[in-house]
């Protein structure tokens, strides 16, 4: 339903982001935001069965507190207080294209029994494809080639997980919420290559990856009545867990083992936190949230990586910083007021203090304390059918804590360095954003941004000949984003509705090496979405097409093109016999579309302007189809 709704663009939120501030999506329940973080909203929408659903309303974000203000749009899910069983079950199965067959299910139930609501979900979703391709290793500027690599890859991805929510709705700031949920995720390749030579060997190459993550999470909130407003404790507390283990091996083609490469990661993150905030009408109309924030956060990780030569010699390489204990207390106190000035205009104010002290202990040691003020200010316009916003706001980026330890890729035959010493970027965001209605249902948005940004969080050269996570210069970004949803009816097409988004962003800042501007390490510049979807009474049937512009990065002595060569396309049919079973078909990557990377190689970094090599890899996907038959209980 949300992906329906005309003129949004589901965000989802970032639950690698630490504390629940600054982790929140562009969709509430009930016009409250889930007090769960490590699970994302498209799960927890999901578990919603679609019978339980009144409405969807789209609104500005000051109506739902500090944690929207200044988005211009959000969605509030309406569901029923109608007493009883709700429930959905859902079977999906997938076949690739070399047969292989992936069964996924879900089932959620929501029963209503006066004042409390209770929901339990379970799902197993099950994503996999195969791949296959090459590399091409070629010298430059001559273009002799050096290797091929003839490729085959097979992905598998089950991801089993479960939940139980309750809440108690007494009435306004009179709630109670205790939700609890398991999520695991295996994510396992499995990779063949066979191997040519520019001096005639030939060799056989094996690449194995196996992850594992288990994440748990419990949490809960209480709303009481104080003053003209309420007072809201949160607390939530999650520990994830993750593996991987990793080995690159060779063979000669009569089976000998030649060697390889084999690495182990470990990884424990622990999330503590507790937030107490008050929400209420204050004097001359204007509403008032405030609150503190405290979160304790803790990284264990380390990786091993060590190779193995045909004659079984184990030799151990001694990363950068391969063990890492990474431990930050965060505080921060928060104030968001808002009013209207007319019937049209609205003004909202924020600002909030956060201070951190964080530890590094390991392979290297590190501390240091860190803290910001972050205040910002919205003014939200609204005449006849347009809607309005513009923005200004101080933020600050969050560390990721896995940046802090070293690992390798050997997918890559590379390493990244950890850095103890990376610092948050901080930025300078100015948004403006329109919308209009349009005849029928229909939608048109329109958002713009630039962003001033300081201590552009990139890859930055290390003491060791590697390259890390770092910081560089200041940094500029220029975004913007449109998506226009419309209705065909009028346009004789019964039942249709088009949907078109696009979005631009320019990045730029100096390189270490070159000197010169570029663009940030990892930023697509286009992406785009077209969907097109006709009802026609127990039959429906769309297809959408989706792509990008591809991404590069910039390391030590490489940059890295990831291209994609043709726009996804994908298509469905859908038959509803009844409102309560629902039967779709549908396929994806229709046009066997495929992706390129390119890689060229510096010596001694990229300070010497023309690469000496380059690696080609082609991949093919092929074509996904799916059988997925819904059945709604009630």
């Amino acid at each position: 339903m949300i992906s329906l709704v005309p003129g949004f663009t589901l965000d989802e939120g970032d639950a690698e982001i630490r504390g629940f501030r600054q982790a929140a999506g562009n969709v509430v329940i009930n016009g409250r935001r889930p007090n769960a973080k490590s699970e994302t909203l498209g799960t927890l929408l999901s578990r919603i069965p679609a019978a339980r659903v009144v409405r969807i309303e789209l609104a500005s974000g000051d109506r739902f507190g500090t944690d929207y203000a200044g988005r211009a749009l959000v969605a509030n899910v309406v569901l029923s207080q109608e007493g009883g069983l709700a429930a959905t079950v859902e079977t999906t199965l997938r076949r690739e294209y070399r047969g292989a067959i992936l069964p996924e299910g879900s089932i959620s139930a929501l029963w209503n029994r006066g004042a409390s609501t209770f929901n339990v979900a379970l799902a197993v979703k099950n994503a996999g494809t195969s791949e296959e391709g090459f590399d091409q290793l070629v010298a430059l500027p001559g273009g002799a080639e050096q290797e091929y690599r003839e490729k085959f890859s097979r992905f598998r991805n089950p991801q089993p997980s479960g939940s139980v929510r309750w809440t108690l709705n007494e009435g306004e700031h009179r709630t109670v919420n205790l939700s609890a949920s398991l999520n695991l995720n295996y994510d396992d390749l499995t990779q063949s290559s066979f191997v040519q030579s520019a001096n005639g060997s030939e060799r056989n190459d094996a690449l194995v990856q196996r992850w594992f993550t288990r994440t748990m999470e419990v949490s809960g909130d209480i709303t009481r009545p104080l003053g003209s407003g309420g007072i809201k404790l949160l607390g939530l507390a999650s520990r994830r867990y993750r593996s991987l283990r990793d080995q690159a091996t060779e063979a000669s083609l009569a089976g000998d083992d030649l060697g390889g490469l084999f690495q182990n990661q470990h990884d424990w993150r622990d999330e503590t936190l507790a937030r107490l905030s008050w929400n209420g009408t204050a004097f001359s109309g204007w509403t008032v949230e405030t609150g503190v924030e405290g979160v304790r956060t803790r990284l264990d990780g380390q990786v091993d990586l060590f190779s193995v030569d045909p004659d079984g010699a184990v030799t151990v390489y001694d990363l950068p910083v391969s063990h890492a204990v990474v431990t930050e207390d965060r505080g921060e106190a928060f104030a968001n007021a808002g009013r209207p000035l007319s019937s049209r205009l609205r003004i909202d104010l924020g600002l909030a203090y956060e201070r951190s002290r964080l530890s590094v202990r390991g392979d290297v040691s590190a501390r240091r304390t860190l803290d910001f003020v972050k205040p910002k200010v919205a003014l939200d316009w609204r005449h006849g059918a347009w809607h309005s916003q513009i923005s200004a706001e101080r933020t600050v980026a969050q560390l990721d804590f896995e940046d802090f330890v070293s690992a390798a890729e050997l997918s890559a035959d590379r390493v990244n360095s950890g850095n103890p010493d990376l610092l948050p970027q901080r930025a300078w965001e100015f948004k403006l954003s329109v919308d209009r209605a349009l005849p029928g249902d229909g939608r048109i948005t329109l958002d713009l941004g630039y962003d001033f940004i300081a201590k552009v969080q990139d890859r930055v050269p290390t003491p060791e000949g590697f390259d890390a996570p770092g910081n560089l210069g200041d940094g500029t970004q220029f975004s913007a984003a449109a998506n226009i949803d419309l209705p065909l009816s009028r346009l004789g097409v019964k039942g249709g509705r088009l949907t078109l988004y696009g979005s631009y962003i320019d990045t730029s800042v100096r390189d270490p090496y070159t000197l010169r501007y570029r663009p940030f390490s990892g930023y697509a510049p286009f992406y785009y979405e077209a969907r097109f979807r006709q009802d026609l009474g127990s039959f429906a049937w769309g297809t959408s097409m989706t792509g990008n512009s591809g991404s590069d990065s910039y390391r030590i002595d490489e940059v890295d093109f990831n291209r994609g060569i043709a726009p996804n396309v994908a298509a469905f049919v859908e038959y509803r016999p009844n409102p309560r079973w629902t039967v779709t078909l549908g396929s994806e990557n229709l046009l066997d579309s495929g992706k390129r990377r390119v890689r060229d190689f510096y010596d001694p970094d990229r300070r010497s302007l023309m690469p000496y090599e380059r690696e080609l890899r082609h991949r093919e996907s092929h074509l996904v189809a799916y059988l997925t038959i819904k059945r709604s209980i009630r």
